[in-house]
């Protein structure tokens, strides 16, 4: 959806977000917290987003705003014209997200409507259920609030009746002329007409001709010297201009789905914003920033037609408003949609909202990477100067998974310039290293890596950058100067008990780099050892899944490799083979086997669940998640206490 932060960078840190928030416009609008996961954990609305994001970022807070900052290794905005649309955006989004931090408007409640009833003598009624009653529903409206408001402004008006029941005599309504009185007086049914129709168009946001309106007749009340009337018809224009506010992301009676999308494009990038409007309400869409060769509006419509041909042509929206493009109408036929390029009106309005949050998120994205590239280069130039070489441009992160020491690999993970480089990962299958030797396990995966390196004259790493200690450093040193002859700079990365990066170990014999926690490349060196972590694990998870399939099936009596890829290419998973019926594994096996399948499947589920969800839970679990290390600590009982890794396997 939305771009995070910068691959590769210092991201997360709070230097970084600092840096955003200086960024920022002062203009209204709402922000979204996310966490290292990139969950939304908190929205917020702001007059200023400058203003109140960066007071998260400075002074004191209550110990659940403290809880909730500690959390946030990112952000998100998205600007808006005024702090009422900011307001309903904010609504929106909290439901669609259920943020945990966000304690108010994310309960499933239902928000309040405003509707014309489908009744001989029609009344203009507020309810929370939107019903197939024949009735006409505005709305929603972000509180009760503002939805009685407009029905008051309404009800001064248009003089329809007010009561639910006819009564027998009229009422206050009826001598303030604000009720027609059919309660005793006969009323003819095609004076409503009119009257609903205008009424339809003023929640639509058509307020012309009622302001044109009144506004005459406050002038004529002011000639008459009737200042009371015209001071009430002006109260009046005013109570229909914070309505009419309100409009900027309140679409009222849209029971059509839109998405609005445009584009900004400046130094090679190009940032688009996609907004959706889902039953009257402006939700937040994708947001996606990438370079482009070329024209930037042949890259606008060549990501817009990846992103709607990868839905359904039923889930695609009825209209899409594009700015003027060249290439709007077949873009329109290409996906079965209806386009328009608006001119005037909410819809434009709307438009205009989506570039501007294209360009703002465009301006914000290059200058975080200008920051952090001046920053990863001020990293490896001091890097470089604490190993006495030159400033690393390409680093290779080594690492390891396994249980219990089943099912090893080992990963290697490229940084060129500090940056991912995710074309030139590399895993391997440990076979030679006995089960449980971790060092055997590297020595492999170093044969392994640098002999093909050697042989076919790849890029040779500036530095090698190992998760481990002092018996690390001497195997990788061993295996580069002696088995490969070829000495190569190398650095490990020891945790504490917390399973955090505590030191950085290099040097024959290894001594702590002095190098500052809070420095750039300190910092650098962690986020380093958390992408390579991160792909060990899931490379290991991925094998571990697909060989526990491969073998269940491959146990069962009479399926073969034919039909093995029969019931993957028609369930796609082994818990849809287990729950599916017998009469759909009858079609793809025959009756007689999906009998034998099922039966063995339940078995399956019975002896293995347990070992399944254990495997699991302990690959989740850092602090049990471990190697032994124990058959070879050479030069490792004299660290001092913070230099000695855990042994966590990742």
């Amino acid at each position: 959806m939305a771009d995070g932060p910068i691959e590769g960078g210092l991201s997360g840190d709070r230097g970084r977000l600092r840096a955003k928030v200086e960024l920022l416009p002062e203009r209204p609008g709402v922000y979204l917290m996310k966490n290292a996961q990139g969950e939304v954990i908190y929205v917020g609305k702001a007059n200023s987003l400058k203003q109140r994001v960066r007071s998260y970022f400075t002074g004191a807070h209550d110990a659940k705003t403290e809880r909730m900052i500690s959390e946030i290794a990112d952000f998100e905005t998205i600007v808006v014209p005024n702090p009422t649309a900011a307001l309903l955006l904010e609504m929106n989004l909290i439901k669609r997200y259920a943020p945990r931090y966000n304690v108010l408007l994310k309960d499933d409640k239902s928000y309040p409507y405003i509707k014309i009833t489908n009744e001989e003598h029609p009344r203009i009624e507020i309810t929370r259920r939107v019903q197939p009653d024949g009735g006409r529903y505005f709305g929603p409206y972000p509180h009760a609030q503002a939805a009685r408001a407009t029905k008051r402004l309404l009800d001064k008006l248009y003089p329809l009746r007010k009561c639910r029941t006819l009564p027998d005599r009229p009422c206050l309504y009826y001598h303030m002329g604000q009720c027609l009185a059919p309660c005793v007086r006969p009323v003819d049914p095609n004076v409503y007409g009119p009257m609903v129709r205008e009424i339809a168009a003023f929640l639509r946001g058509k307020t012309e001709g009622v302001e044109k309106r009144l506004e005459a007749q406050m002038w004529e009340a002011a000639e008459r010297f009737d200042f009371e009337r015209a001071a009430q018809l002006r109260d009046l224009l005013r109570e229909i201009g914070h309505l009419k506010e309100e409009q900027a992301v309140l679409l009222p009676n849209r029971t059509e789905d839109w998405d609005i999308a445009a584009f900004f494009a400046e130094h090679g990038r190009i940032a688009i914003q996609i907004f959706h409007v889902r039953a009257g309400r402006l939700l937040e869409g994708e947001r996606d920033i990438r370079p482009y060769y070329g024209e930037s509006e042949e890259a606008f419509v060549q990501f817009l037609g990846q992103y709607y041909l990868d839905f359904d042509v039923a889930n695609r929206p009825g209209l899409l408003l594009l700015p003027p493009i060249e290439d709007a109408e077949a873009l329109g036929q290409a996906l079965g949609m209806r386009v328009h390029v608006p001119k005037r009106g909410e819809k434009r309005r709307l438009l205009e909202m989506a570039q501007e949050n294209a360009r703002h998120a465009l301006e914000e994205h290059v200058a975080l990477e200008a920051r952090d590239a001046q920053r990863i280069a001020s990293a490896l130039e001091e890097l470089g100067s604490v190993l006495g070489i030159p400033a690393p441009r390409r680093i290779d992160v080594l690492d390891q998974s396994h249980l219990f020491g089943a099912q090893a690999v080992g990963v290697v993970v490229v940084f060129v310039d500090g940056r991912p480089s995710k074309h030139d990962y590399r895993t391997y299958r440990i076979r030679e290293a006995a089960r449980g030797d971790d060092y055997g396990a590297l020595r492999e995966v170093l044969r392994r890596r640098y002999g093909k390196l050697l042989e076919e004259g790849g890029p040779w790493p500036d530095l090698v950058v190992l998760d481990g200690g002092r018996g690390h450093l001497a195997v990788a040193r061993e295996v580069f100067a002696e088995e490969l002859g070829r000495p190569t700079p190398l650095l490990a990365l020891a945790k504490d008990e917390r399973h955090e990066t505590r030191v950085a170990l290099a040097g024959d014999p290894p001594r702590p780099l002095a190098l500052s926690r809070r420095g750039a490349a300190f910092l650098l060196l962690v986020r380093m050892q958390e992408e390579v972590h991160r792909f060990a694990v899931a490379t290991h998870r991925r094998r571990r899944k697909k060989e526990a399939f491969a073998s269940v099936l491959d146990e069962v009596p009479g399926i073969g490799p034919k039909r093995k890829r029969e019931l993957l290419r028609r369930f796609g998973s082994l818990e849809r083979i287990r729950t599916a019926p017998e009469e759909e594994l009858a079609a793809v096996v025959g009756k007689k086997l999906a009998q034998t399948l099922r039966a063995y499947l339940s078995s399956y589920g019975r002896e293995e669940g347990a070992l399944a969800s254990t495997a699991d839970a302990v690959a989740e679990s850092p602090g049990e998640y471990r190697t032994d290390r124990g058959a070879d600590r050479t030069g490792r009982d004299d660290l001092p206490k913070e230099e000695v890794d855990t042994g966590r396997i990742s």
